[in-house]
């Protein structure tokens, strides 16, 4: 097996392409191969790659990714290497969402695994300190810890220089201009908050409108941050093909990132619908 490569300049390529010419930019968040196969068919621009997708694969909410279940970089690359990379045609290309605030690893070396297997995308997102409430007690423990946002901001940074394609995401208003000032991504997805829907999706959360609304205002603060910056959606009411097009047509981003709604959920819906109907079967 020698799997296929997509090169941080063909990358770039592609993502000016698709600005320019008003086509709406893909990503997708996939935990296993057959999934991120799918998506490469059907024409996404980008297969994110976390532990928070692996979990979700496994039956898990995405939120477990926050929780000591497993080494979450290790978890990323491993799979990346070895269900992800080898499933894809190299139309799609890779962005591997790491944790910078590991303890335990230099994020040069981590970077350097990424580009030995082909990998020459990274994000910010392995988890995110940004998914903690910043008024939460948990939040200020993290921080006297040592556990931060400019450590991720360091590695966009650092990943920039390795000629690496960048792609910073963010909870709130304060930590998107934060990284878009800071990393100077080359893409950055406004997080609006937790998807809906779904057997394991958040029941709450914003309407669609607001969605767009909340959206719209980080974009705007982003640009004012870094000018050059492509700008994505993802999270909240965004959660199926209607829900996207209304954000594309009520915001002036650059595209959407989805996660369950082209992993999680689709699998949810078909395998049920497939395993109820052999359930329901009886003998003559």
């Amino acid at each position: 097996m020698i799997t296929k490569r997509i090169s941080a300049e063909k990358i770039r390529e592609n993502l000016k392409y698709k600005v320019e010419n008003r086509i709406p930019i893909m990503i997708s968040s996939a935990g296993s191969g057959l999934v991120a196969k799918l998506q490469e068919k059907a024409g996404t621009d980008c297969i994110n790659t976390f532990s928070g997708a692996r979990l979700r694969a496994n039956g898990m909410g995405t939120m477990s990714m926050m929780w000591p279940i497993l080494d979450s970089n290790t978890q990323t690359l491993n799979y990346t290497r070895e269900d992800i990379m080898p499933a894809l045609d190299g139309k799609a290309f890779v962005c591997a969402c790491l944790n910078a605030n590991d303890p335990l690893k230099d994020m040069r070396m981590v970077l350097e695994d990424c580009q030995r297997m082909g990998v020459n995308a990274v994000s910010n997102i392995g988890p995110s300190v940004s998914y903690v409430d910043k008024d939460s007690e948990i939040f200020k423990v993290m921080e006297s810890a040592g556990i931060t946002i400019q450590h991720e901001i360091e590695m966009l940074k650092l990943a920039k220089e390795m000629g690496m394609v960048t792609v910073g995401l963010g909870f709130t208003l304060e930590d998107s201009v934060a990284i878009c000032e800071g990393a100077k991504p080359d893409i950055f997805c406004f997080h609006a908050g937790t998807t809906q829907g779904g057997i394991m999706g958040y029941q709450g959360g914003l309407t669609l409108e607001q969605t767009a609304e909340l959206t719209e205002h980080a974009y705007g603060k982003c640009r004012e941050a870094y000018a050059d910056v492509i700008l994505v959606a993802h999270g909240a009411a965004l959660e199926n093909p209607s829900d996207a097009k209304f954000i594309l047509d009520n915001t002036t981003g650059h595209g959407f990132w989805t996660g369950s709604s082209t992993e999680r959920l689709p699998v949810e819906r078909a395998v049920s619908a497939a395993a109820k109907e052999f359930a329901d079967l009886r003998f003559s």
